[in-house]
Order: structure tokens, then C-alpha cells, then sequence
């Protein structure tokens, strides 16, 4: 008995000491942070997560959200938000936990580039990283920032203007996430020095080649050029440069400047002078691209070769993503008859807003605007972006009056609402069609010149008036004319010509503004730093032969004491303390 028990001891023994081993998780090639340290291509991926972070890289129609589009579809968040759903807890434009995680994931990024072995063996190319990878992440967080401040900055419950927490350092397990909201202009301020600081390590305007070492910007004037090419060549011209950097930093100042966050002039001359250094780099007003309200066409984007030497791209196009086949967009916004979905409906409200052909307003006698022929003799634009009746899409004349089948107004869930579909964006020779579907060729942009051509009118207009052209040789008017021009509208342009007021001038950008970029995601933010009224009601028109009613179609459901600025996430209210919500939610 002695023997068996000393057995049995010896026996529990053994698989005792070997149950450290038998329990502990066998290696299953998972990657650990200390992967960060050894393998630069892991490494480099925690910054491409910062990239995927951009709000701007899909496009988010949230023009639903307000009065130049409804939607079909009753399940869409913004057509919820519009009519009454809009809250705390329910947030379809919400940027908080999006941007938040981008930020933390650029602040990590930073711990990491000086001690990763990006090129060890070539210690030229292995600085040349880090200068371009600091660069990178302070001028992502730069731009998480603002996407963030435009979404939640507001008023706080004692009336102060209130921006976003400030986290400039990566928070681990161990840190105190209560961070209070720091104030409006301590915001922007934090933004800018953000874009200051990727700045002294971006100095190159773009991404491109040389061939000499006169062509090697400021800082790396020593470095060999072909070390400067494989790490600021051409092919990483989708990064983020210096030169989108000075867009982002207008962009800004534009928001400051803005009546919902601003009572002081001289903010104004800011975004002008910020939006005019970028527009001289292009050479101001002659370079404005003929095409530029064209750059979805397929005929323009087919042209597109980033490894052309030198580059081939869009003239118009600040900063894009690259470029992917695809039929996606067509379909869910081409007319039921072309197979498509009908998503986004335009509104009488955006129609009206395209002027005459002559340029006047169509509530100007001068415009000559005919009610029973409302679609004749109008803006070019309009014909371009959106499909009215007996407008066409892919070559099918489309038909949305009484009469015009699946096409026609309410006719089918996919049919249109308004009597009018989306064009714009649309790539024509996409065919859908389930017996021979093909795709073609798109991009998505995050920055382009005409958006910052209309923000220095805007800013300037603020500042100098009309006609003033401050220190760049060139006045709000000059460039609504030349925008106008490339549309279509006659150069001689006797209504512009008659404007003579700063508030004249104003109502014509901000018109000028709604056309251009419609459908992009501007007119939501728009309406909100202007402190226009929210809450026009969403027009269409019924069509029954000649005879053109227009109608009432979606009431807008926004409170203007308070949805100006959007809220914080309820949810990071409750768990903050320090955290302040914005007046009204």
C-alpha cells in the first residue's frame, strides 16, 4: 500500500510540473507589439489604419440630410436624421469614435518611428523614413482633428464655444481617458500646430521624382536622390503632402472664420490669405481646370497614369484616393429602368437653385425663365448633375412624369420622390443591365481646387468685399465669373456684373458653392457654419404632361437653436465626466 501511494505521488507530481507547459497557448503565429519594433512593414500598417480613419475616403450623400436631396430608401440614416430622429444616441453623422481611434492610432505610430528599423542597412534611407512617417502622422492627426471639430464643436452648457479633447499622446491601459473638451479656438489652435509641426518634415510640395539634386526641398538638401526617390517619389502621391496640408490648414481657417463660430473679421483674411498661398502654388486664377466640374467623366479619368513620367493626373484634383473598377454608385443611384436603385432624389429646391442660362436667378425677369418649360434654357450644370424629365442617363432619355413608367415619380420603391435622380458622380458607361454588367473606373477625392477657389471667395469677399483681391490679384467676383464661365454662363454675365454689396456678393458664393460641390458633402456642414435655416421643407415636382406642379415632399424636422452644432456621443458623455455636451441635446 506504501509503494502504490508513493506511486500515485510521484505520478501527480509529474503531470503537475508539466502542466505550466501543457496549459500554456501554443505560438500560433499571431503578431505581439513587439512585431511594431522588428518588422517596418507591420510597423507602417498601424499609419495606413490612421489613412483608412479619413472620413472623406467614401462618399457619404448625407446632402439627404438636407434640402438638395431626399432618399427612397426609408431605412437611410440621414433621411431618419432629417425628419425628427437626430440625437445624442443617434448620430448618422457622427465622428467621434471614427476619429477618436484615428488619432490614438497616429499617436502609437509616433512612439514607434524612432525606434523601428526602417532601412537599418542604409542609414540615409532609414532617416528619410522617419522624416516622411513624422510628417505623415502629424498631419493625419492634423486632419482627424478637424473632421472631428467640424462634427461636435459647439456650445457647452455655460455658452463657450467648446472644440474636441485634446490627446496628443497615445493613451494605454494605464491612462486616464477622461479628458475634458478643450475650447473652440484652443481646438483650432491645436490643429494648426499639428499642420506646422508635419510640415518641417514635409517640405516638398508633392510626391514626385527628380532627377537632380537642385530639385531636393528644404531639409534634404544632402541626401542622395535616388534615396529621396524611394521614400518621396512619385508613387506615394496619394499620401499627404505639404500642399494638402495648406488646403487642410484653409479649410480650417474657413471654419473659424464662419458666423456659427466667429465674431471677428480679421478671421476672415486668414482663410483667404490660407486658401490664396495654395491657388498661387497653381498659378490663382489660371489654374482653374476647364474640366474640373467634370472629373468623375470616364473620359477623364481613364487618362489618369500616376506611374507616367511625370505623373498623369487631373489638374483639378488636389488630394484623391486611387482609382478602383466598380459599378457600385450606378447602382444604387441609376433610375429602375437602367437597373439602378434610385437612392438620391434631388429637390425642386436644388433645380431652382441653378440659374438661367444668361446667369440671372429664374425669380429674376431677366432670366427669361419659361414656368411651362422650366427646363429649358438653364445653367449647363444642371443638364450635367441631375436627371429631370426628358433629361438622359447612359443614353436613355428618362421620363419621371405621369405616364413615364418605373422612371415616373412614386412609382416604385426604387422610382424617385421628387421627380428627379442623381447624374452627377455617375460614370454613364457603366452598364448594369444583368445580361452584360460592366464597370468602369472611379475615384473617391478628398480634396479638390474648386472647393478651395470658392473658399477664398467666400473669405474674401468677408474681408475686401466684391471686388477687393488683397494681396493676390484676384476678387471673390473674379473667380465666381471664372467658375461660371467654365460652366457655361456667358463671360459678359450681367448679373454678376450688377452685384455691387458684400451681401449680394455673399448670397451669390454661397449659391455658386451649393452648385459646385453638390452631392460631394459640403451643403449639411454648410448650412451649420453659416447658421442658415435648417429646416426648409425638401420640394419635387409632379409632371403630367405640360403641366408642372411643385410639391411638398419631406418636412425637415431640425431645431435652429441648437442644431447648428451637433452632439457628443451620448454615450461618452456617461462614461466622462469632464466631458461637456454641446446646449440642446
Amino acid at each position: 500500500m506504501m509503494r502504490l501511494f508513493i506511486y500515485i505521488l510521484f505520478v501527480l507530481s509529474t503531470v503537475t510540473l508539466w502542466s505550466c507547459d501543457l496549459l500554456e497557448p501554443v505560438n500560433d503565429n499571431h503578431a505581439t507589439l513587439d512585431r511594431l519594433y522588428k518588422d517596418p512593414g507591420f510597423a507602417e500598417g498601424v499609419l495606413m489604419t490612421a489613412y483608412n480613419r479619413i472620413p472623406t475616403n467614401n462618399l457619404s450623400f448625407n446632402d439627404v440630410a438636407t434640402d438638395d436631396a431626399v432618399s427612397n430608401n426609408k431605412q437611410n440614416d440621414y433621411l431618419r436624421m432629417a425628419t425628427g430622429q437626430w440625437s445624442a444616441i443617434y448620430n448618422p453623422v457622427d465622428q467621434w469614435t471614427n476619429c477618436i481611434s484615428g488619432i490614438q492610432t497616429t499617436n502609437q505610430f509616433i512612439t514607434l518611428i524612432d525606434t523601428v528599423n526602417w532601412k537599418g542597412s542604409v542609414p540615409e534611407l532609414n532617416w528619410l523614413y522617419t522624416q516622411r512617417f513624422k510628417g505623415e502622422a502629424y498631419a493625419l492627426r492634423a486632419l482627424l482633428q478637424y473632421h472631428l471639430l467640424v462634427a461636435v464643436a459647439g456650445p457647452g452648457p455655460g455658452g463657450q464655444m467648446l472644440g474636441i479633447p485634446i490627446i496628443d499622446k497615445f493613451l494605454d491601459g494605464n491612462t486616464d481617458f477622461n479628458i475634458p473638451r478643450a475650447t473652440f479656438t484652443e481646438s483650432v489652435n491645436r490643429i494648426y500646430a499639428d499642420i506646422n509641426e508635419s510640415m518641417k518634415y514635409l517640405t516638398m510640395n508633392d510626391y514626385l521624382t527628380i532627377s537632380s539634386t537642385a530639385q531636393l526641398p528644404s531639409g534634404y538638401e544632402k541626401v542622395s536622390v535616388s534615396n529621396y526617390n524611394i521614400v518621396f517619389g512619385s508613387e506615394l502621391n496619394q499620401r499627404i503632402s505639404a500642399r494638402v496640408l495648406r488646403g487642410l490648414r484653409a479649410k480650417v481657417a474657413l471654419l473659424a472664420a464662419s458666423p456659427a463660430f466667429n465674431t471677428d473679421p480679421s478671421k476672415w483674411e486668414q482663410a483667404a490669405n490660407y486658401a490664396g498661398e495654395v491657388l498661387k502654388s497653381v498659378g490663382g486664377l489660371t489654374g482653374i481646370d476647364p474640366d474640373g466640374n467634370k472629373f468623375y467623366q470616364k473620359t477623364l479619368v481613364d487618362k489618369l497614369n500616376v506611374s507616367a513620367a511625370p505623373p498623369i493626373d487631373q489638374k483639378e484634383i488636389l488630394w484623391r484616393r486611387s482609382v478602383v473598377t466598380t459599378n457600385s454608385r450606378e447602382m444604387a443611384n441609376y433610375p429602375p429602368s437602367l437597373f439602378g436603385r434610385g437612392n438620391v432624389n434631388p429637390t425642386q429646391n436644388l433645380v431652382d437653385a441653378f440659374p438661367a442660362a444668361n446667369g440671372y436667378p429664374i425669380d429674376r425677369a431677366e432670366s427669361k425663365y419659361d414656368k411651362t418649360k422650366p427646363y429649358d434654357n438653364r445653367d449647363p450644370r444642371l443638364r450635367q448633375y441631375i436627371a429631370y424629365n426628358g433629361n438622359t442617363v447612359s443614353g436613355k432619355t428618362i421620363l419621371t412624369g405621369v405616364g413615364g413608367g418605373i422612371d415616373a415619380k412614386d412609382s416604385l420603391e426604387t422610382s424617385t420622390r421628387t421627380g428627379y435622380y442623381l447624374k452627377k458622380l455617375l460614370v454613364e458607361e457603366v452598364n448594369l443591365n444583368p445580361v452584360s454588367p460592366t464597370t468602369q473606373k472611379h475615384y473617391e477625392v478628398h480634396m479638390r481646387y474648386t472647393e478651395l477657389f470658392l473658399m477664398y471667395a467666400e473669405a474674401a469677399n468677408e474681408v475686401w468685399g466684391p471686388t477687393g483681391a488683397g494681396a493676390w490679384g484676384y476678387s471673390a467676383k473674379d473667380v465666381i465669373g471664372a467658375i461660371r464661365s467654365r460652366a457655361g454662363i456667358p463671360k459678359a454675365d450681367p448679373y454678376l456684373a450688377s452685384i455691387s454689396t458684400k451681401e449680394e456678393m455673399r448670397q451669390l458664393i454661397r449659391n455658386e458653392r451649393r452648385l459646385e460641390l453638390c452631392f460631394e458633402g459640403f451643403r449639411f456642414w454648410d448650412l451649420r457654419r453659416w447658421k442658415a435655416d435648417l429646416t426648409e421643407t425638401a420640394k419635387g415636382i409632379n409632371i403630367n404632361k405640360t403641366n408642372y406642379t411643385v410639391v411638398d415632399v419631406e418636412h425637415r424636422a431640425y431645431k435652429n437653436n441648437f442644431m447648428h452644432y451637433g452632439p457628443v456621443p451620448q454615450t461618452e458623455i456617461v462614461k466622462y465626466r469632464a466631458l461637456q455636451q454641446n446646449q440642446g441635446w
